[in-house]
């Protein structure tokens, strides 16, 4: 006869953020936590909703778009395995500003806004992790506005190593990026236009520089998009 096997594990380990809990802290959070799965396509949750809860990533990628005065959504960030998805209106309790997609199938792991505040006031150690994390996103936003002002190929090359850099694994010599990018998908990352992001892709793919394939793309040397300049 089958046995009642309960709610699965949680896999902890997953989300660096939690590393430096002890097992009975982990433990005394399991009654909090919602462990969501959610298919291609899923909306996690949409602009304008209160951030009620912190998200964080067990498994999958999620995508950041925001409607466009045109209509047409346009992404802003795309997060992976164990990053977390809008922290930074949780931690400031205001409403999201973007809406949350899964861009494939995803899990995810998420903790009611005021429980967590207060094990973050009972643990020091998670507490400066989040604020650490918070503030690398605050830098790297930083450094994408400045980056608008450099030249298109660099911030495409500049996106692409930033995935290779998350999502990335190494085949070989070169880096596979699991990641099925539109070009236009591309051009909202980086904002440009579409044609330009279909000209410079077209015209990597030639030169081998990135090369397009069916869900993926695959750089065979990284080092010459490191060697790509921001300016002319």
């Amino acid at each position: 006869m089958d046995r009642p096997t309960g709610p699965p594990p949680i896999p902890w380990a997953a989300i660096p953020l939690f590393q430096s809990l002890r097992p009975a802290e982990r433990e005394s959070l399991r009654p909090l936590v919602r462990h969501k799965s959610y298919e291609e396509g899923d909306t996690i949750f949409r602009e304008g909703d209160p951030a009620l809860w912190f998200h964080f990533i067990l498994g999958g990628r999620v995508k950041i778009v925001k409607a466009a005065p045109d209509g047409r959504d346009v992404i802003l960030e795309i997060f992976g395995s164990g990053d977390p998805v809008g922290a930074i209106a949780a931690y400031e309790e205001r409403d999201f500003p973007a809406t949350a997609v899964a861009l494939e199938a995803s899990t995810m792991l998420s903790i009611p806004r005021q429980e967590f505040f207060s094990m973050l006031a009972a643990n020091p150690i998670l507490a400066r992790g989040l604020l650490l994390g918070l503030t690398r996103r605050m830098v790297e936003l930083t450094r994408k506005l400045a980056e608008r002002s450099s030249r298109v190929e660099y911030r495409i090359a500049r996106l692409f190593l930033t995935f290779a850099d998350r999502v990335g694994r190494m085949e070989g010599n070169g880096v596979v990026i699991p990641v099925p990018l539109s070009r236009q998908e591309i051009a909202d990352l980086v904002g440009t236009t579409q044609e330009t992001a279909i000209r410079i892709m077209s015209r990597w793919n030639k030169d081998h520089l990135v090369l397009t394939e069916d869900t993926l793309f695959r750089i065979p040397d990284r080092k010459k998009l490191e060697d790509i300049p921001p300016g002319e």
